[in-house]
């Protein structure tokens, strides 16, 4: 059977003063992500460097990270996001999702603006059956 999702890309920005490792195994470990990153060094305004990190899954790989991502929000989250779904979603379909990545390092998951872990989920839209907020509805709630 073909995976309901295309890609799932996460995304994040390390910056010097920070712990590189402990932010990759977070995002390896909470949302279940095994794909080795992609990283390029940037300068910060005033000459630090900053790292962006991108990990890229597709197929299966991505649907079974996505699942795992589902299962584990708190409720509370769950239902932010569904409530917000349809403006997290540009005119492709893909839906971004903006984790705080201090509670991601805690092994939690919430919805955060601030030094965000991006999350990008493109869907196979041959697959996409009733529009893009049914087909996410559907995944986030584990009932596709």
């Amino acid at each position: 059977m073909t995976s309901p999702i295309q890609s799932l890309e996460v995304s994040y920005l390390v910056h010097s003063t920070e712990d590189a490792d402990k932010i990759r195994s977070a995002v390896e470990r909470t949302l279940g992500v095994e794909a080795a990153p992609v990283t390029e060094e940037l300068d910060g305004h005033y000459g630090n460097k900053i790292v962006h990190v991108v990990h890229r899954l597709t197929g299966e790989a991505a649907s079974s990270a996505l699942a795992d991502v589902a299962r584990r929000l708190p409720s509370s989250t769950r239902d932010e996001l569904l409530q917000n779904i349809e403006a997290m979603m540009d005119e492709h379909s893909a839906l971004y999702v903006r984790l705080d990545r201090q509670s991601l390092v805690r092994g939690e998951l919430a919805l955060g603006v601030s030094e965000p872990v991006r999350v990008r989920v493109k869907p196979r839209l041959f697959l996409m059956k009733g529009g893009a907020v049914k087909f996410f509805t559907e995944l986030l709630e584990g009932t596709a």
